[in-house]
C-alpha cells in the first residue's frame, strides 16, 4: 500500500510537534510493510540536506514559500498532485491548514486521511482572514476525509457537535522510553548545574506564553534555580525579537532548538519541566518530560487536563500569580521523581491503529 505524507514541514530534525509525530510514527508504518513517501517543505531544508530516506521512509522535497498563512496551502496543493503521479492509494494530511485540500485529493481520485492535531485557529499569531481560513479546513477536512483521526478526545467531542461526524479514530501523540544521560558537559556550557534550573520546551509564538513565564520566574523568591527555554521560531517575528531580549535581560538560558543527546541531557538533569502555553493539541513535549519522571508544572488548558495529572501540577492559565505559587510551591519541597502511567501514548501501539485507519480506507 503506497501511503504519501503532507502537512508537516519535514523530518527528522525539524522543530513541531506533527514533525516529531511524523519522524516516530512513519517508520513504525514502514516496518509494517507500507510504501511510505513524506513530502518536505523545501523552506525548512538545508541545501546540504540530501537525504533520500529515513528510517525506511522515502523522502521528497517539494517547493514552499516561505510565507505564513500560504506556506502549507501552497505545498499541500503540490503535494497532492504529486501523490497522484506517483500512484499513491492514500494521502495522508496532517492539521486543519492542509486539510482544507481534502476535496481536490478526493477530485483526483485519492484516498484521503486526516489527522487534525488541534484547533490552530485558536492561534494567538493568526488574523481574522487566516482563522477563518483554518475554520474552513478543519470543516473541509471533516467532511471530505474517508477517515479522520483526532489525538484527544476534546478533538473528538468537538467534531461530533459541530459537525456531527462520529466516526473519527481517537489516535493519541505517543513517546519514547527516556534515554537518561549521565553526563552534564552540555548543560554545564550552558552555565547550568543538574536539578538547578526549571525548563520548558517549544516555540517562540504567543500561544506558548513563554513571556509570561519569564516575568513570573523573575518575581519568585527562590533565585537558586535558572530558567533554560529550549526552542526558537520558524518565522522571526516581533514577538519572537522581543522574548528573546526579554529572556536575555531576565538571565534566561536560550540554547535555541535541540535534539538528540543534548535534549536528553536538558531532560535527565532537570528540577522541573513548565508548560505555561494558551492552546495546544496533545503536548509531546509534556509526555517527554513525563517520560523522564520529571516533576511538571502546566496550565489548566483542556489539552492538558485529559492528560492525568495531579491538581497540584495545573496552575491557572495567563494568571501570572498562579503561576508564581506553582513555581515557588514546586521548589520549596525537596527533589523527588515522580511516575507516570503513559501506558497510552505508546508509539508501537499507535502505529498498529494507524494500520487498522489505513486498511479501513482501503476496503
Amino acid at each position: 500500500m503506497k501511503i504519501v505524507v503532507t502537512g508537516t514541514r519535514g523530518i527528522p530534525n525539524i522543530q513541531g510537534g506533527i514533525e516529531t509525530h511524523c519522524e516516530e510514527l512513519y517508520p513504525r508504518l514502514s516496518r509494517l510493510g507500507f510504501d511510505v513517501k513524506l513530502v518536505r517543505r523545501s523552506w525548512y531544508i538545508s541545501p546540504t540536506d540530501k537525504l533520500k530516506e529515513f528510517n525506511g521512509v522515502k523522502l521528497t522535497t517539494l517547493y514552499a514559500p516561505h510565507i505564513e498563512g500560504l506556506e502549507g496551502f501552497m505545498h499541500t496543493f503540490l503535494a497532492i498532485i504529486w501523490a497522484k503521479s506517483q500512484n499513491a492509494d492514500i494521502i495522508h494530511l496532517h492539521a486543519i491548514g492542509p486539510a482544507i485540500m481534502s476535496p481536490f485529493a478526493r477530485f483526483l481520485g485519492l484516498k484521503v486521511v486526516y489527522t487534525h492535531h488541534g484547533f490552530d485557529y485558536d492561534r494567538a499569531k493568526w488574523g481574522r482572514f487566516a482563522k477563518f481560513v483554518l475554520r474552513i479546513g478543519e470543516r473541509l477536512g471533516t467532511f471530505a476525509a474517508n477517515e479522520v483521526i483526532v489525538i484527544s478526545s476534546i478533538i473528538q467531542e468537538s467534531l461530533i457537535k459541530k459537525y456531527n461526524r462520529k466516526n473519527t479514530h481517537l489516535i493519541f501523540n505517543g513517546v519514547n522510553a527516556p534515554v537518561y544521560v549521565k553526563q552534564s558537559e552540555y548543560i554545564e556550557s550552558l552555565g547550568l548545574q543538574p536539578r538547578m534550573y526549571i525548563m520548558a520546551l517549544g516555540r517562540f509564538v504567543e500561544e506558548k506564553g513563554f513571556d509570561y513565564l519569564i516575568r513570573a520566574f523573575s518575581k519568585i523568591k527562590n533565585q537558586n534555580h535558572r530558567l533554560v527555554i529550549a526552542g526558537d521560531s520558524d518565522h522571526e517575528t516581533e514577538y519572537s525579537k522581543q522574548l528573546k531580549e526579554f529572556a536575555k535581560a531576565n538571565n534566561v538560558v536560550l540554547p535555541g532548538f535541540v535534539k538528540g543527546k543534548k535534549l536528553q541531557e536538558l531532560f535527565s538533569h532537570a528540577r522541573l519541566f513548565v508548560m505555561p502555553s494558551f492552546h495546544e493539541g496533545l503536548p509531546i513535549s509534556l509526555l517527554e518530560a513525563m517520560s523522564y519522571d520529571l516533576p511538571v508544572l502546566v496550565s489548566d488548558i483542556p489539552a492538558n487536563k485529559q492528560i492525568s495529572l495531579p491538581e497540584n501540577r495545573f496552575f491557572k492559565t495567563g494568571n501570572e500569580d498562579s503561576l508564581i505559587r506553582g513555581l515557588e510551591q514546586q521548589l520549596n519541597h525537596n527533589f523527588e521523581l515522580v511516575k507516570y502511567d503513559l501506558t497510552p501514548y505508546n508509539w508501537d501501539n499507535i502505529a498498529l491503529q494507524t494500520k487498522t485507519v489505513y486498511e479501513q480506507v482501503m476496503k
